[in-house]
């Protein structure tokens, strides 16, 4: 059954995921989407130029240098990050707005934009999850098999897996993906589970009065 969360009585959570590539991150958020379709991917913000067919705020913000930096600036970006001579970072308040009205954002990024987003004013909110491959020749393996990048670039990757893979311990959670349908069911109960943390349940503390306020009137 699909989880209906009730923006009244929670926060959403900032859920990052993480992985070396070809670990299953993109496919098992997409997987985590259609099974909560409330879940929104956080759209980031660049400086690069926007290619034909993207949108204004549907794939990216589009900004220039000076107006990316100058939210960096102003504490408004939970991380940034520069790739290839072009700036990319997730805006804070779109963020907030969706957690504040109960919606989960789904963040997929590497372990310094998690660290980013952990150690920004949001970081009580976030839910950390690391996915691992069984093995390197598994991954490397997945890797070839989408046939996507060339035999330096699959070597690129493969080295940079190892340095990934390092930062596990710094995660909430780590899943190893052996088997697609069991990762994701542990991937649902850790988020599920995770929905019903006492700092992203604000009602509580009202409920608890009122449970205190029973008491008194009974004495």
């Amino acid at each position: 059954m699909t989880p209906v969360p009730d923006p009244a009585h929670r926060r959403g959570l900032l859920i990052i995921l993480s992985s070396p590539s070809g670990a299953g991150k993109t496919t098992l958020a997409r997987r985590l989407m259609a099974w909560d379709p409330t879940l929104r991917f956080s759209v980031s913000a660049t400086t690069r130029p926007p290619r034909p067919g993207e949108v204004e705020g549907r794939e990216y913000y589009f900004r220039d240098r000076e107006g990316f930096m100058a939210m960096v600036e102003r504490g408004q970006m939970l991380e940034h990050a520069e790739v290839f001579q072009h700036l990319y970072g997730s805006p804070a308040a779109p963020v907030e707005a969706a957690i504040g009205a109960g919606r989960d954002v789904l963040f997929d990024v590497d372990w310094q934009g998690g660290q980013q987003i952990r150690a920004s004013a949001l970081g009580k909110h976030t839910l950390s999850i690391f996915i691992l491959p069984p093995s390197m020749r598994e991954l490397e393996r997945r890797l070839r098999q989408r046939g996507q990048d060339s035999a330096e670039v699959i070597a690129a990757r493969m080295k940079k897996s190892r340095d990934e893979i390092s930062h596990w311990p710094e995660y909430d959670y780590v899943l190893i993906n052996d088997d697609l349908e069991r990762t994701e069911d542990r991937l649902r109960t850790i988020v599920s589970a995770e929905r019903l943390r006492i700092s992203q349940q604000p009602h509580l503390v009202e409920a608890v009065r009122a449970l205190n306020s029973e008491f008194e009137e009974r004495a």
